[in-house]
Formats: structure tokens, C-alpha cells, sequence
């Protein structure tokens, strides 16, 4: 075999030898991935956080499975508290007002996504009101002296204690007279609890006493967002909504904390110059306040 022939022989068996070894290299063919299997490395889910109201349509989350021709799919439904919302194949119902934690889980490697649910009370302006530890609880605020405000997440109007004059929720400052000064050095007449003649609730309604008050508190609450932020107190059927109203301050009239913390005069102070209330936030439970009776805080009512 002369050199020339040699050299091409060599050539060609190089070239054959290549095409084999890349042939074999190859992990996956066009044919399903060639028999082999691909792990799922993780899932999500298209939402994290959700808010409904009770008398909303059920939610639809979406599992997405990482990597996307990973071999096994499957993906499993659970909700942390099934009293408050349920869920199957993805699809959440609202139950009862409260949280819960929906977990989805792949079936190959267990990996996870949550989604927390926020249930809120229903938007209604029932003036039936609701029972709570036997004490019925107007659903809305007081608005102007003598209304209801028209919506449960409304925060109506901001009382200094013992006074019939309604201040605005929002600025500009206003009260339910027109007037614009803010009493700073109002000290409730010297009054020892809340004078009929200065009630701002409806006809049949009244302010409610600090023992109420305690007892709505035990009656146990949840933070919430659905309607509005605030607190829903009871549970079950029987859940008023209380927004997160803030105050007006009580040397200047000027408002703070809005949608982060509740203010809610009682009947009775512990002692002058003070007034009394319910006070909550977004942290766990709720507590009695007492401040200065020229602040400005809101007023729910019971029926009397």
C-alpha cells in the first residue's frame, strides 16, 4: 500500500471513529428524552398572597413544575386550615373569614409553593347587626351624629370623648358643624362616662361599655385586609369587621396611624382626664387604651 492510500485509509477510519463516539455521547435522542428521566428540581405558583371575601368566586392557582420537560408532573392540593378555605386541583374556596396556608406538592421530590389566603367578612350593611358573647354589635361605624356609615371598611367619623361633634376622616379637617379648630384642651365635661345627650349612635344603638368591649376581644380576632386593613372579631357566622381607622391627635387633630392600628371609644374612662377604648393592630391580640380625651377615635355601637 503506497503512503498516499495509507494516509487516506487513516483519514477515514478517524472519521468513522468520531461519528461513534459523538453518537454515543449523546444523553437524550428525539425520542422522549430517549428513555431517560428528567427530576423536577422545584414548582410555583402564580400567586403567593390572595385576599377574598366570602361571597367572592373561587380562586384558581397555578403550579408551574421546574424544569418544563421534567418527566413527572404530578402535583398535589392541601390548605393548612380547610375551615377557612379549601382547595382541589388548584382551585381555592373561600369558607369562613380567617387565614390559610395553601401548599402545593410535586409528586417527584416533594418540592413546595405556598400561597396564604386572607378570607374577609362579608361586605354588608346589615343594621340588624351581629350577636357576639351575646352582645349585638352594630356593622358599621358611626358616620355623622345619628348615622351609620354606609360600609363596614368605612371609618366614619373621629369623636373626641363625650362629644357629639363628628370630625372628618380625612383631610382636609372638617366637623359635623362646619368648624375646622380642633378642641386641643377638650376634657369631656368633667363627665365619669359618655352622657346620653352626647351619644352619637343611631336611635336603638349606644356606646359600648370597656366589660363589651372585653368581651369582643375574647370572643377572639384576625388581621385582615379583605374588605380593608383591619380586625374581624368572632368567628363562624358570627364576624364583625372593624377597620383599622387610626386616630386624630389630640393637640392637633391631625391624623396617624391610618390602616395600621384601630382606635374605638367606650362608654366609661378609668379616671379623668382619660377616656377609654379598644385599641388593636396587625400584631397578635387585641387591648384596652386610654389616652387623653381630646384625641379623636372612632365609635361602634351596640344595641341597646
Amino acid at each position: 500500500m503506497t503512503m498516499k492510500k495509507r494516509l487516506l485509509f487513516l483519514a477515514a477510519a478517524l472519521a468513522v471513529a468520531m461519528m461513534v463516539f459523538t453518537a454515543c455521547g449523546k444523553s437524550v435522542n428525539n425520542d422522549n428524552n430517549g428513555g431517560q428521566t428528567v427530576a423536577v428540581t422545584g414548582v410555583t405558583l402564580n400567586q403567593t398572597t390572595a385576599t377574598l371575601a366570602l361571597t367572592d368566586s373561587p380562586l384558581t392557582l397555578v403550579a408551574t413544575v421546574a424544569p418544563t420537560d421534567a418527566t413527572n408532573k404530578t402535583v398535589s392540593w392541601t390548605s393548612s386550615n380547610a375551615a377557612v378555605a379549601t382547595v382541589a386541583g388548584g382551585v381555592v374556596t373561600p369558607v369562613a373569614a380567617g387565614s390559610a396556608t395553601v401548599t402545593v406538592t410535586t409528586q417527584d421530590g416533594g418540592k413546595t409553593a405556598t400561597c396564604i389566603v386572607t378570607v374577609g367578612a362579608p361586605l354588608t350593611t346589615d343594621a340588624t347587626g351581629v350577636v357576639i358573647g351575646g352582645i349585638k354589635w352594630a356593622r358599621c361605624n358611626v358616620n355623622t351624629p345619628g348615622t351609620f356609615a354606609a360600609n363596614p371598611q368605612d371609618a366614619g367619623m373621629f369623636y373626641q370623648w363625650n362629644s357629639a361633634i363628628g370630625w372628618s376622616a380625612t383631610d382636609p379637617m372638617v366637623d359635623s358643624n362646619g368648624s375646622t379648630v380642633w378642641l386641643d384642651s377638650w376634657v369631656g365635661n368633667g363627665a365619669t362616662s359618655w352622657e346620653s345627650a352626647n351619644d352619637p349612635c343611631p336611635a336603638g344603638w349606644r356606646m359600648p361599655t370597656s366589660d363589651e368591649f372585653n368581651t369582643l376581644a375574647n370572643a377572639g380576632s384576625e388581621w385582615t385586609t379583605t374588605p380593608a386593613p383591619g380586625r374581624i372579631f368572632g368567628s363562624g357566622s358570627n364576624i364583625v369587621f372593624f377597620p383599622a381607622t387610626g386616630y386624630r391627635s389630640f393637640s392637633s387633630g391631625a391624623l396617624s396611624n391610618v390602616g395600621s392600628n384601630g382606635y374605638y371609644w367606650s362608654a366609661a374612662p378609668p379616671s379623668a382626664p382619660y377616656g377609654y377604648g379598644l385599641y388593636f393592630s396587625n400584631g397578635p391580640g387585641d387591648s384596652s387604651t386610654n389616652g387623653s380625651r381630646a384625641y379623636g377615635f372612632t365609635v361602634r355601637c351596640v344595641a341597646q
